[in-house]
C-alpha cells in the first residue's frame, strides 16, 4: 500500500480506468477505455441531506449540486476534456438520474448552459459542460419495456431523462440507442482496435443474458399471472462485464428484488444474476449494498475488491457486506471491501469493517487502473473532500 499522498497521475494511453466518484448524495461512475473511449454511468441527485441523520456529509461541499461536482470532476479525469463519447442511464431513480424535485436555480454554477425543458439535475447539469456524443437507457427506443407503467419516482425521472435527451439531441445532435441485451459490439473502442478489450451487456429490463446466449426473463411469468401497473426498477437496471485481457470488472446498476415464483417459493433475481456472470476482480455492489449482494452472487463473482457507491447511513448493510466475504477463508484472501464513505452507524464492530481501507472513513472517489494484458491492477483511494486529486491511499493487486 502507498499513502505517500501524491496527486493522482491521470490516465495513460493503453490504461482501462473505473472511476466510482463521490458525492455524498448519488451514484456516477466514469469509465476510460484503453483507446480514451469514455462513458459516463449514471448521474444522480435527490435531497439526500434531507435525511439528516441518514444522510452522509455531501462533497467536496454543498455549495454546489452533485451533476456539478461530477462535470468538474470528469473534466479533471477525463484525456478529452469535456467531450464524453457515451452517457448511460442504468435505471430511473434519482439517485442515478436526477430529478426535478431537487435542482439548481437561476444562472448559478460554472459556465451554465442551461437546456430548455431540463431540470438543472444530476445528468442535466452536467450536461451544461460536457458534451455527450451518444446515450442509451433501459426504455429506448418506447419506454414500455417490459410494462408501459412507471408509477411514482421512476416515471418522473423517466420523463426526465427522456427531456434530457431531446435538449441535447437539438444542441449537440446527440444519438441515442437502445441498450443491446447480450451484446459484445454496442460499446467498443472508438478511436482504434484493443486486443482483449470486450464490454458485454448481462442483464436489462428484468432479463439476464446468459454465456450460452440465451436470455433468461426473470418477470415474464409474474406479469402475465399479475398484470402488474409497475415493477421494482431497481430490478431492471442494466448492467454489463467488461473485460481487458486477465482482469473483469461487474457493474449492474441497483440490480436486486425478490419476486415470488409461480409456486409460491421466493425467488431472489441476484441469484439468476449469479449464473449468468463468474469470476471478476472488481465488483460494483448492487444497491448501494443494502440488503444486496447475496451469498450465491458473491460466490460466482468472487472479486478481490467490492466497490459500494454509499450516499446515505443506511448503506452497506451488515448481511449485505458480510455475505461477501468467503466463508472461512483466511483474512488474506478475504477481498477488499471499499464503501466510497464509511457509514458510521449500525454495528460498528461488524467482522466486515476491518477490510475497509482506513481512507474511506472521510469519503474518497475510487480509481481502478488496469495495464495493458490485465495481469495486474491498481486502486487509488482519492480525497473527496476537495479537488486536489490528493490519492490517500494506493493499492497494488496481481490478477488473479
Amino acid at each position: 500500500m502507498n499513502t505517500s499522498g501524491n496527486i493522482w497521475r491521470g490516465w495513460r494511453q493503453g490504461e482501462f480506468q473505473i472511476h466510482f466518484i463521490h458525492t455524498g448524495v448519488a451514484e456516477s461512475i466514469f469509465i476510460i477505455f484503453p483507446d480514451s473511449t469514455t462513458m459516463l454511468i449514471d448521474c444522480g441527485d435527490h435531497a439526500a441531506i434531507t435525511r439528516i441523520g441518514k444522510s452522509v456529509p455531501v462533497l467536496p461541499g454543498p455549495e454546489r449540486l452533485a451533476g456539478e461536482w461530477v462535470a468538474r470532476y470528469v473534466r479533471r479525469a477525463n484525456p478529452n476534456g469535456a467531450e464524453v463519447d457515451w452517457a448511460m442511464v442504468s435505471h430511473f431513480h434519482a439517485d442515478h438520474t436526477g430529478t426535478p424535485h431537487w435542482q439548481m436555480g437561476g444562472n448559478y454554477g460554472e459556465n451554465p448552459r442551461p437546456l430548455p425543458d431540463c431540470a438543472r439535475s444530476g445528468l442535466a447539469l452536467a450536461a451544461e459542460q460536457l458534451r455527450f456524443r451518444r446515450a442509451t437507457d433501459r426504455g429506448l427506443p418506447g419506454y414500455a419495456d417490459p410494462i408501459p407503467g412507471l408509477a411514482g419516482e421512476a416515471g418522473i425521472c423517466r420523463d426526465f431523462v427522456k427531456a434530457l435527451w431531446e435538449a441535447l439531441r437539438q444542441r449537440d445532435g446527440l444519438e441515442t440507442e437502445p441498450f443491446r441485451l447480450g451484446a459484445t459490439d454496442q460499446f467498443v473502442p472508438l478511436r482504434g482496435a484493443v486486443p482483449g478489450f470486450t464490454v458485454r451487456n448481462v442483464c436489462a429490463n428484468g432479463r439476464i443474458a446468459t454465456p450460452d446466449g440465451s436470455i433468461l426473463d426473470l418477470y415474464a411469468d409474474y406479469i402475465a399471472r399479475n398484470n402488474p401497473a409497475s415493477l421494482n426498477e431497481n430490478a431492471l437496471s442494466l448492467g454489463m462485464e467488461f473485460r481487458y485481457g486477465k482482469f473483469s470488472f461487474v457493474a449492474c446498476g441497483d440490480f436486486s428484488d425478490r419476486i415470488t415464483g409461480p409456486c409460491g417459493e421466493e425467488v431472489s433475481i441476484e441469484d439468476a444474476l449469479a449464473k449468468a456472470v463468474g469470476h471478476c476482480n472488481v465488483a460494483k455492489t448492487n444497491h448501494h449494498a443494502h440488503h444486496a449482494m447475496g451469498r450465491r452472487l458473491a460466490a460466482a463473482l468472487r472479486p478481490q475488491a467490492y466497490v459500494s457507491c454509499v450516499w446515505d447511513q443506511l448503506h452497506c448493510t451488515d448481511d449485505s457486506m458480510e455475505s461477501l466475504l468467503v466463508p472461512g477463508a483466511p483474512d488474506a484472501e478475504q477481498p477488499m471491501l471499499i464503501p466510497t464513505v464509511l457509514p458510521t452507524n449500525g454495528n460498528l464492530d461488524s467482522p466486515w469493517r476491518r477490510f475497509v481501507p482506513e481512507a474511506c472513513k472521510n469519503g474518497c472517489h475510487v480509481v481502478v487502473t488496469v495495464p495493458p494484458g490485465g495481469e495486474t491492477f491498481s486502486i487509488a483511494l482519492i480525497d473527496a473532500r476537495d479537488e486536489t486529486m490528493r490519492v490517500a491511499a494506493e493499492y497494488a493487486f496481481k490478477t488473479t
